[in-house]
C-alpha cells in the first residue's frame, strides 16, 4: 500500500485491493456453495440436513472468524505508522488465542448440539446428515483458525493477491474433496452430505499447508519471522488483541445468528421450504461477496490511512467504498432477478423446492441492496478500531428490529417463510442507518487532527 493524492489514484489503490479480495472471499464462499449444490443432487435430505447444520454451524464459526479479523486494522495501522517490528509479536499472540478459540468452539458443540438437534423434532435421516455433517466440519476448525490469522497478516500488508493465489488452489482441492466424499467416486465412501463435510474439513488444513509455506518463503512475510522467532504467550496482549475483535466477533455473530435462528424456524415447515431457503441463503451468500469485499478493502485502506494520521484520505476511501458498493450490488440485484429459475435450477431438480427457491431468490436479491449500504460502513468503522458502539447497533438492527418482524410477519400475517426474509431485509436496512450515523460521528471526531 501507498499514500495517494486525489480520487484517481484512491480509485486505482482501491481496486488493486478489493479485486483480490473478491476473487479469495468467492473463492472461500464457493466451498459452502459446492457443499449445498452438491449434497442437493444427493437428495432433499441430504440438502436439508446440511442446511440445518449449516445455520447451526455459521454463526458461531463466522463469529470467531470476525474476532480473528479484529487483527486487520491492528496491523494495517501498525504497517501505516512504521511500527512493522511489532507486527510479528501481535500475529504470534493470535495464532495463540485463535488455537484456543477453535477448542472451545469444538468442546461446546460436544456439549450442545445433540441435544439441540433433538429438540428440533427433524426427519431421522436429516437429523444424522446435519450431526455427523457438525462433527466432520469440527476436525477442520483448529486449522482454518490458524489459517485465517495468517491470512489477515497477508492481507493487512497490502497483498492481497497472495491470498487470492492461495485460494484458487483451495477451490478445486474442495470440489474434489466432496466429489469423493459425497459421491463415493474412485472407491471412497458415498456420504451424502455427511461427505460435504468431510471434504471441507481436509480442505481446511490444506489452506493452513499453503498459508505457512507462504509465511516462510515468500517476502517480505519471510522477513517478520513469524515462525522462527515464535514468543511465548502474553496474555496481557491476548487481552489487548480480543478486547479489538471480539466486538466483531459478537456483531458478526448477531448478523449470522439472525440467518440461523431464521433457518431454525423454517423447519416447521417441511424439508422442502428448509431445503429452498437454505439454497436461497446460499447464494445470496455469494452474492454478498460483492459489499463483503468492498468492506474488507475499507478496513484495510482506512486502517492504513488512519494509522499514517492521513483523516481526510481516510474519509475519501470511505465515501468511494459506500458508493461503488451500492452500483455494484443495484446493478447485480437486477441482473439476478431476471436469472431467478436458471440459479433454482442449479440447486436442486425437484420442481417443488424450485419453484419456493425462486420466490426466496427475490427476497435474497432485496436483501443484497440492503447489504450494499450496510457492508461498506462496517468495514470503515472497523478500520477506525471503533468496534463496540457497531455491536450494539448490530443487537438492535437484527435482533430487536429484524428477528421479531420477521416472526410477527410469518406468524401472526399470511407471508408464512417469507415474513422471516422482510424482517432480515428491514432489520439490515435499520442496520444501515444507525452505522451510517454513527460514521459520521466518528469522522467528526477525527476531524480536529487535520486542522492540527
Amino acid at each position: 500500500m501507498k499514500q495517494t493524492y486525489n480520487y484517481w489514484e484512491k480509485t486505482r489503490e482501491f481496486f488493486i485491493v478489493l479485486l483480490p479480495i473478491f476473487v479469495t472471499q468467492i473463492a472461500i464462499v464457493s466451498t459452502g456453495f459446492c457443499d449445498t449444490v452438491m449434497s442437493g443432487h444427493v437428495s432433499e435430505q441430504d440438502l436439508a440436513g446440511v442446511a440445518v447444520g449449516v445455520n447451526i454451524f455459521m454463526p458461531f464459526f463466522g463469529s470467531i472468524m470476525g474476532v480473528i479479523s479484529g487483527l486487520t486494522p491492528t496491523i494495517a495501522q501498525l504497517y501505516g505508522a512504521g511500527e512493522k517490528n511489532k507486527i510479528a509479536f501481535v500475529v504470534t499472540q493470535g495464532m495463540y488465542w485463535a488455537f484456543f478459540l477453535a477448542v472451545g468452539m469444538i468442546l461446546l458443540g460436544f456439549l450442545v448440539i445433540p441435544q439441540f438437534l433433538y429438540y428440533l423434532q427433524l426427519e431421522p435421516k436429516v437429523t444424522r446428515i446435519a450431526s455427523y455433517y457438525l462433527l466432520a466440519m469440527s476436525f477442520g476448525l483448529c486449522p482454518v483458525f490458524c489459517a485465517s490469522v495468517l491470512r489477515n497478516f497477508i492481507d493487512a500488508l497490502g497483498y492481497t493477491r497472495l491470498t487470492m493465489m492461495i485460494t484458487i488452489f483451495i477451490v478445486p482441492f474442495n470440489i474434489l474433496m466432496n466429489y469423493l466424499f459425497i459421491f463415493g467416486a474412485y472407491g471412497f465412501p458415498a456420504l451424502g452430505g455427511i461427505g460435504a463435510g468431510v471434504g471441507t474439513a481436509i480442505t481446511f488444513y490444506f489452506m493452513l499447508l499453503l498459508n505457512v509455506l507462504a509465511i516462510f518463503f515468500i517476502r517480505p512475510f519471510s522477513r517478520y519471522k513469524i515462525f522462527t522467532c515464535f514468543s511465548r504467550p502474553v496474555f496481557a496482549e491476548w487481552k489487548k488483541q480480543l478486547f479489538i475483535g471480539i466486538p466483531i466477533g459478537s456483531a458478526m455473530f448477531c448478523e449470522q445468528s439472525i440467518f440461523g435462528a431464521v433457518g431454525v424456524f423454517m423447519t416447521v415447515y417441511g424439508t422442502g421450504v428448509i431445503a429452498a431457503h437454505q439454497a436461497a441463503l446460499n447464494f445470496t451468500t455469494m452474492a454478498y461477496m460483492i459489499p463483503l469485499s468492498i468492506s474488507m478493502t475499507l478496513t484495510i485502506l482506512v486502517g492504513f490511512e488512519v494509522g499514517a494520521k492521513r483523516f481526510a484520505d481516510a474519509r475519501k476511501y470511505s465515501r468511494l467504498g459506500i458508493i461503488l458498493s451500492l452500483l455494484f450490488t443495484t446493478s447485480l440485484a437486477l441482473i439476478l432477478f431476471h436469472l431467478r429459475a436458471d440459479i433454482a435450477a442449479l440447486y436442486t431438480n425437484d420442481d417443488f423446492v424450485k419453484k419456493l427457491l425462486q420466490v426466496f431468490l427475490a427476497y435474497a436479491i432485496c436483501l443484497q441492496v440492503s447489504d450494499g449500504v450496510n457492508a461498506p460502513l462496517q468495514g470503515t468503522l472497523r478500520g477506525y478500531k471503533d468496534v463496540k458502539i457497531t455491536f450494539i447497533l448490530a443487537v438492535v438492527s437484527y435482533w430487536i428490529i429484524g428477528l421479531p418482524t420477521g416472526y410477527v410477519l410469518a406468524n401472526f400475517f399470511s407471508y408464512g417463510p417469507y415474513g422471516y426474509w422482510i424482517g432480515l431485509i428491514s432489520g439490515i436496512a435499520a442496520g444501515a442507518v444507525f452505522l451510517g450515523l454513527r460514521l459520521l460521528r466518528v469522522q467528526k471526531r477525527v476531524a480536529s487532527f487535520d486542522r492540527k
